[in-house]
């Protein structure tokens, strides 16, 4: 891995950022905003984009079309990736194929085989690999997540809702996020899968079975518009999740019980989600689980590179989101429910 000297600017990570959606523009002015990185290298599909980016964007020497292009002809330490679900799998294979660091945003990857591949390519890269669930750089659930690391307590109950309006998206159905081969789901894998994220990572239990309620808006059960999902945990725990795209508005919950209290995650709309936490006799404390001090998903991944640390999101937990949204796809269109044993190992069943 290479050596960064955190006083030398020459050193400065040196980042192409593939797909200049309003994701991707984001992420870009976050690596803007990291004083030992550099946006150098820009990729889309899309010209205009890429004239908007460069304008944008003052480091940037270098504009491609075809993001091979980008990773073989750029000088480059790390490739952030904002392109839609369906690509990331190529991608992040191409970046780490040469030897680059990698931040995708999620998913991992639309199919369990694809990400079980991925995190079997981390075990064996000495590359820093990191996801886009935000959730895990938020002092709230950061502070969650504490509360049940430390071994002291365990969860008991779980409620998680997210909603979302997507409904312009199933009239229309000429969004990117309603092409399978883009897409590789609706409206729990693009958003829902959050909920499972944070809860997966804030909890740290293991699942070990999932049944699933989902409404489909196309024949082909490809795009979700909503579902109901029970995941059980091998302590016995239970966790109830709820995703809707249709209704008008975007609210979120997470609700983590153990038997000293609860601690409460909210957020509306995309602002930052906040919490508090609830004693054994009902009353609310912590009001202060708030965003402040939040680090960018460009900072983090900066600092896991330069410091040589595991990223604050690993490949592993998004393998393991990846096998819970897609058994909870399984249930819902076979209406059975799934047994996930066997299903986190890094060798693929048979």
């Amino acid at each position: 891995m290479r050596d960064y000297d955190m006083d030398d600017s020459a050193n400065d990570l040196r980042v192409g950022l593939v797909g200049l959606g309003s994701l991707g523009i984001r992420l870009g002015r976050q690596f803007e905003d990291v004083s030992d990185a550099e946006l150098v290298a820009v990729a889309d599909v899309d010209e205009e984009n890429l004239a908007e980016a460069a304008a944008e964007f003052d480091a940037v020497t270098g504009q491609y079309t075809r993001y091979e292009t980008m990773i073989e002809e750029a000088s480059l330490d790390a490739v952030a990736i904002a392109t839609p679900n369906g690509l990331h799998y190529e991608q992040t294979v191409a970046a780490l194929e040469h030897d680059l660091h990698v931040l995708c945003e999620k998913p991992l990857a639309t199919t369990v085989e694809d990400a079980r591949d991925l995190y079997q390519r981390d075990q064996q890269t000495d590359r820093v690999v990191m996801l886009g669930y935000q959730r895990h750089l938020n002092p709230a659930f950061i502070r969650a997540h504490e509360r049940w690391a430390a071994g002291d307590a365990e969860p008991t109950f779980i409620t998680g809702e997210i909603t979302h309006d997507w409904r312009s998206y199933y009239e229309t159905m000429d969004d990117w996020r309603m092409d399978p081969k883009l897409s590789g789901g609706g409206h729990l894998l693009n958003v829902g899968s959050h909920i499972i994220d944070a809860i997966l990572w804030v909890t740290g239990l293991e699942p070990t079975r999932v049944d699933a309620t989902v409404v489909f808006h196309d024949d082909d059960q490809v795009f979700d518009t909503q579902s109901s999902i029970t995941i059980e945990f091998d302590n016995g725990a239970v966790a109830n999740v709820s995703d809707t795209g249709i209704v008008a508005c975007t609210r979120e919950h997470i609700h983590i019980w153990d038997d000293d209290g609860a601690v409460y995650l909210e957020g509306r709309d995309w602002n930052e989600r906040t919490g508090y936490t609830i004693d054994a006799e009902g009353t609310e404390h912590d009001r202060s689980l708030d965003y402040h001090g939040r680090q960018t998903k460009a900072d983090a991944f900066a600092e896991a590179i330069h410091d040589g640390t595991t990223p604050p999101i690993t490949v592993r937990d998004a393998f393991e989101t990846t096998v819970v949204t897609m058994a909870a796809y399984e249930s819902g269109r076979t209406g059975e429910r799934i047994d996930l044993t066997g299903r986190f190992s890094l060798a693929e069943e048979r």
